[in-house]
Formats: C-alpha cells, sequence, structure tokens
C-alpha cells in the first residue's frame, strides 16, 4: 500500500491513567494540582490536547469523584498556556470475577455504575473531548474485564453528543472499530469521528504493525485517527502512526521510561514525541488548529 504519511500532527499526552503505576515512579502526578501542573508543562512542550483521568489524591488509586476532575479542570483552563482538554469516560465499568469456579460474588476491584453516572463529571466540566472505550474485553490481568456493553455504548455516546462534548472512540480492537461505525450509522455519533488506536493494551490488539495496519485500515477515511503503543514501544508508535496518516499519544498512563532505566515527566515524554515527528518532516499543530479541525469550542475558565 502506498505511504499516506501525515504532516501536520497533533499529539495527545495521557497524563496519569488509571494503572496501578502510582508508587513505580514519583513523577506519575496524584493531587489535581500535580495532574494539572504535569498536564501544563506537556501542553508548553507541545501536546496539543491532554487526557486525563485523575487519582485520590492520598493513596495515588484510580478515582472517580468529580470534585477532582472539576479542580483539574479549572487548574489547567486557567494556565497561562493553551491546550485541548480530554477527559476519560471510562472509569465506572469495571468487573472483577471470582474466579473460574466461583464468578459470583464479585472480586475486590469491581466499580460498575450506570451510563448516566458515568457521566456525571463530564457534566459538569464540559471538555472539549470525552473518551468512549467502544467495547468491553479481558483486560491486563486476573479476571477483569473492561465492559462496555451496546447499550451503555449508544446511551453515553447520545449524551456525550448531546453535550457537544467530541467522543474520542477508544479502540482496543478491530470489533470495537466495526462497532463504532455502526454508532456513527445510527446516528448517536457524529461523523467524522475521532479514534484512538490503543495498541499492545493485554488482551486487546498486540502491537505488531501487521495489526496495527489492520486497525487503520478499518478507521474511515473521512475520520480522524491517533495511536499509541504501550511501555518501550511507545515512541516507535510515534512514528508508526505518523506514517500510516495518523496522530500520536504520549504520556506516563502508557509509560513511565524515556529510556532503558531512566524515568519520565509527561513534559518529556512530550518532547522526545515532538523531536521525532518533526524529524520525520512534519509539523506540530497547536490547539486552535486541532479545534479548527474536529469542530471543537473552547471553553472558558469556570
Amino acid at each position: 500500500m502506498p505511504l499516506t504519511m501525515n504532516r501536520e500532527v497533533f499529539i495527545t499526552c495521557a497524563v496519569t491513567g488509571s494503572g496501578g503505576t502510582q508508587d513505580r515512579s514519583p513523577h506519575v502526578p496524584r493531587s489535581p494540582e500535580q495532574i494539572a501542573d504535569s498536564a501544563i508543562a506537556a501542553a508548553k512542550a507541545g501536546a496539543a490536547i491532554v487526557h486525563c483521568h485523575v487519582r485520590d489524591p492520598e493513596t495515588g488509586a484510580p478515582s472517580r469523584r468529580p470534585e477532582l476532575y472539576r479542580e483539574v479542570t479549572d487548574r489547567i483552563r486557567a494556565a497561562d498556556v493553551d491546550v485541548v482538554l480530554n477527559l476519560t469516560a471510562g472509569m465506572g465499568g469495571d468487573i472483577v470475577f471470582g474466579g473460574p469456579e466461583a464468578p459470583l460474588p464479585l472480586g475486590e476491584g469491581t466499580d460498575l455504575i450506570g451510563a448516566s453516572e458515568r457521566l456525571v463529571h463530564i457534566e459538569e466540566c464540559r471538555p472539549e473531548i470525552c473518551t468512549l472505550d467502544c467495547g468491553t474485553m479481558n483486560f491486563a490481568e486476573a479476571d477483569y474485564v473492561m465492559t462496555n456493553t451496546p447499550g451503555t455504548l449508544r446511551t453515553m455516546g447520545a449524551r456525550m453528543t448531546e453535550l457537544g462534548v467530541k467522543p474520542e472512540i477508544e479502540a482496543f480492537d478491530t470489533g470495537h472499530l466495526w462497532f463504532a461505525k455502526q454508532l456513527v450509522d445510527e446516528g448517536v455519533l457524529d461523523a467524522p469521528a475521532l479514534v484512538q488506536l490503543c495498541m499492545g493494551v493485554p488482551w486487546g490488539a498486540p502491537d505488531d504493525l501487521n495489526t496495527f495496519m489492520a486497525m487503520v485500515n478499518n478507521v474511515p477515511s473521512d475520520w480522524t485517527f491517533s495511536a499509541f503503543g504501550l511501555g518501550r514501544n511507545q515512541m516507535a508508535y510515534v512514528a508508526a502512526a505518523v506514517l500510516a496518516g495518523g496522530h500520536v499519544r504520549v504520556g506516563l498512563e502508557d509509560n513511565l521510561y524515556l529510556d532503558k532505566g531512566v524515568l519520565a515527566t509527561n513534559a518529556q515524554l512530550v518532547e522526545r514525541a515532538a523531536l521525532i515527528i518533526q524529524n520525520l518532516g512534519a509539523r506540530l499543530m497547536t490547539p486552535q488548529e486541532v479545534r479548527d479541525k474536529l469542530g471543537l469550542t473552547k471553553r472558558a475558565p469556570g
């Protein structure tokens, strides 16, 4: 197939995530102030979009508390640098089964709530973008299932559209793209859509290039896609995504290291990605250019 390199690229920085990484690096932000400061530093380093989860400020455990999202949102919007705000809506779909012989009662770590409750912080904060994990999958470890049923996704997607918040479709496998196209066909989501291709997340799409190109080839030509790979392949996927015609995501949600044995900050990961993009001959897009491209509306502080 012909090379379809993207010449104008935006970087998303995934600032902290919801994984158990808070004790593996001192650079993983926990409090709303730390998360906002890390997001602002990433924006100054070249990220046009910051993708934010929140954590319990004391323990670093993932949280859904709306007041934490409110503080992060307010701090980022009041900053002296422009950036597009992308909040997760992926929390609240976690099922941990009790085991193969006794799946019920459900295990510790289960956090399963309704579609509307999963969007409380989106309703309040009104980010420009929020994520929509477009399918259910066995996820990473033990008997944990990331649960996003068709009915839940239709309800959440429709409400995001009503709110004027652009869904970023998180696709962990080709079937997720199949259902995303169904949501657009049904009018639940507007076209052209925005997609994040999530590579190398156990047990979704593996991060080999054949699978990556299968994912890319399942994205409609008028949609916008970005991609990331976990861990040591994060920077390789910066180059792969640009060469395949897409945009890029880096950040501590997906990778803690700048080099082998060298822990990274979000700003350092963005700087490394920006260098790769520019050395390929592409240009970094500004936040306002991203808004113009995706049809986003910047919202004022408060």
